[in-house]
């Protein structure tokens, strides 16, 4: 094992999925922030209670050891007001918080910093970056100046492009009417729009991309509207985010989609030579590929596998090491 005794643990990070607009940083736990944490559980409520337990229980287990929460949302913060508000009521956004949060923060932030390093920049003071992460859940984010302007998820994981089981970004009036004439109580139009949707419910195959992809070797048109689909709103997502921030210096992949199928890095950059990106195929159906872009892109394109749990315990190591 890598330890024989809890003793030997001297600090432990916790991954949050949302900390609201209570937390803009990662935190040490004291009473305090859990009080905001609690305040959280109604932004999402399936994962902000079990992240409470699980804090609890280290504090009894492992008493006096240091925790640090680390937040997918805090990296987003930096998005100005006219990127996160919604065009509701605005009494809506100061009573119940209802805005764009973000998510994957941890990852987003890890491989935009990668990139810097992989273009041999050390400050990212001029850099226009967009980060990829594409998985069973996905999000895009524009990152300027090493900062992020634009996430594609927005309240919820929910908002953005096509995902494994959820349906991303649609007309807001199909919900009701769904709900009207299937006889679905509000009560589990959420679970439905995230379980029963996206590539699950376009292909009717499956939600998860690989299975997808061999249907698609089989012929099953449904399945290559899945990919397709994905692919449109990836680009889509790319030249918005280029436009947003006046110019674009790379292009990041990362996730279980994003690192290991080629087919969807290709098809999602194909025909952009106007913003000056071009792929070299033999490079992206490398295994392991890192640089995917072609010698001529004016635009670079990686490949950078995400690291999430490095993230948390550099953040982790910094906070706690500030205690002694």
């Amino acid at each position: 094992g890598v330890i024989s005794n809890v003793s030997q643990i001297s600090a432990i990070g916790h991954r949050i999925v949302h900390g609201g607009e209570y937390f803009t940083t990662s935190v040490l736990v004291d009473d305090s922030v859990m009080e905001d944490l609690r305040k959280c559980i109604d932004l999402a409520p399936l994962h902000t209670v079990p992240h409470i337990t699980g804090i609890e229980a280290c504090a009894q287990v492992i008493k006096n050891t240091p925790q640090v929460l680390v937040f997918d949302t805090t990296f987003h913060q930096t998005m100005p007001k006219k990127a996160y508000i919604y065009a509701l009521p605005y009494e809506y956004y100061t009573k119940y918080h209802l805005r764009r949060y973000g998510a994957h923060g941890t990852s987003h932030k890890y491989v935009s910093q990668r990139a810097l390093a992989l273009m041999g920049k050390e400050n990212p003071e001029g850099t226009k970056i967009i980060t990829c992460h594409l998985g069973n859940g996905s999000s895009i984010s524009a990152i300027k100046g090493g900062k992020v302007i634009d996430t594609s998820m927005g309240f919820t994981p929910l908002e953005g492009v096509i995902m494994g089981s959820r349906c991303g970004s649609i007309d807001p009036a199909i919900i009701p009417f769904i709900m009207e004439r299937e006889n679905i109580p509000a009560s589990e139009m959420c679970n439905w729009l995230n379980k029963k949707c996206g590539f699950l419910g376009v292909s009717g195959v499956s939600s998860d991309l690989r299975e997808i992809s061999a249907a698609i070797e089989e012929g099953n048109a449904r399945a290559k509207l899945a990919h397709d689909i994905l692919c449109y709103q990836i680009k889509k997502y790319v030249g918005a985010y280029a436009a947003a921030m006046n110019g674009l210096d790379c292009v990041v992949f990362t996730a279980g989609i994003g690192e290991n199928n080629p087919q969807i890095r290709y098809d999602s950059l194909s025909d952009m030579d106007y913003l000056g990106i071009e792929i070299d195929k033999a490079k992206n159906e490398q295994k392991n590929a890192c640089e995917i872009s072609s010698d001529n892109s004016k635009v670079k394109v990686f490949v950078i596998p995400t690291n999430e749990e490095l993230v948390i315990a550099m953040d982790t190591q910094s906070i706690v090491s500030n205690l002694y």
